[in-house]
Formats: structure tokens, sequence, C-alpha cells
């Protein structure tokens, strides 16, 4: 690593012992959560429906992300509960919906992205 980017914009050197502690102290359903949150925003701009939707389209990378939000949702719902994993799971299902709408040759139902793990997924 370089020196700069070792250090941070004020030419510090980051306390890393600090920012160890700090991550320690965040449960992990937030850190599951707001990584869930992440990957499906990013996974609407990618499905065109945010401002200027069609500017960011890019079904391609829809996929990706929508199959990674519902391999961490399948995999966390147990550790997280219920409360945390209904409303993750009606927004990936809403996201699957997007994604069968906006393509041109929609996949067969189960193949669609992330339906190997959340089974196929009807209107």
């Amino acid at each position: 690593m370089s020196d700069a980017a070792a250090t941070g914009p004020s030419g510090q050197s980051p306390d890393f012992d600090s920012m160890t502690r700090d991550i320690a102290d965040v449960p992990a359903v937030e850190v599951i959560t707001t990584v869930a949150v992440h990957l499906m925003s990013s996974a609407a701009v990618n499905l065109g429906l945010a401002e200027e939707g069609e500017k960011h389209k890019d079904l391609d990378e829809a996929r990706k992300l929508i199959q990674a939000l519902a391999g961490l949702i399948t995999a966390s719902a147990t550790e997280i509960g219920s409360y945390h994993a209904a409303p993750l799971r009606d927004g990936l299902k809403s996201l699957q919906l997007a994604f069968r709408e906006a393509s041109v040759v929609p996949d067969e139902p189960g193949q669609g992205p992330g339906e190997k793990y959340t089974g196929p997924v009807f209107g």
C-alpha cells in the first residue's frame, strides 16, 4: 500500500484500533439490514426505477444485485428474525417482479434472479 493510500484526507494515519472498536459496537442485525438496503437501492437504480431511470438501467447488473440480495436474506433470515427479515423479503419480491417486468424476454418461473433461493416469484 502506498503512503498516500495509508493516510486519511488530512494526511493523518487512520486509527484502525478505533475503527475496529466502532464496528464491533454495531449489532450484526444492523450490519446485515444495512447491506441489504444498499443492495436493494442499487438494484432498483439498475432496474430503472430511480429518477432518470432509463439512463441508469442495466438489467445484467440488477440481476447480480438481486441474486446477492436473495442469498443474503435467505442465509440470514433465521439470524435476524422475522421482524427484520419480512420487510427485506417484501422488498426482494418487489425487485424480482420489477425485473421480470423490465425484461424483454422474461426468465422462466424459478429461473429469475434470486429465485433459486426464494422459489418462483409471481405477481
